[in-house]
């Protein structure tokens, strides 16, 4: 068999193995000319296990965690690896506020006012790049609807 063979047919097994773990869709989203590529957690399960379990994330990686409605939304680090920074934003995208969340605590970190969305990317993301409140994120438009 040829190597082209083999090379489609490890592709696929791949495929089907983080289909198999629930692995989430990813998104392209931008804040500025800062490109992000955002895992979307738009299931009540997806939203219930975000980034646990994890030991790393790459620098322009996200998750993006689409809410059924609007409410003052809260996150916590249990069983999280990675210390991350969270912006909450509302359902146009623009960010109401941002939380630095240390890794394996229970702390509440939650939207100042109504939320749909919550974007977490590791910790100082957001402030190294010096985007704020108020900085609309592009291509939420492309968000899939809550499940």
């Amino acid at each position: 068999m040829s190597k082209k063979f083999f090379a489609l047919a490890f592709g696929l097994l791949l495929a089907a193995t983080a289909m198999a773990e629930g692995e989430m869709p990813v998104m392209e989203l931008r804040a500025g000319f800062h490109r992000i590529e955002a895992e979307v957690a738009a299931t009540d399960q997806n939203r219930q296990i975000g980034l646990m379990n994890r030991k790393a994330m790459a620098q322009q990686r996200g998750m993006l965690f689409v809410f059924n409605h609007e409410n003052t939304h809260c996150m916590w680090m249990r069983n999280t690896f990675i210390p991350l920074s969270v912006a909450f934003m509302d359902a146009d995208g623009v960010i109401i506020n941002i939380e630095d969340m240390q890794p394996q605590t229970e702390n509440n970190h939650c939207a100042r006012k109504p939320a749909r969305y919550a974007l977490e990317m590791n910790l100082g993301w957001f402030a190294q790049r010096g985007i704020k409140p108020g900085t609309r994120l592009g291509g939420m438009d492309k968000a899939p609807r809550p499940q």
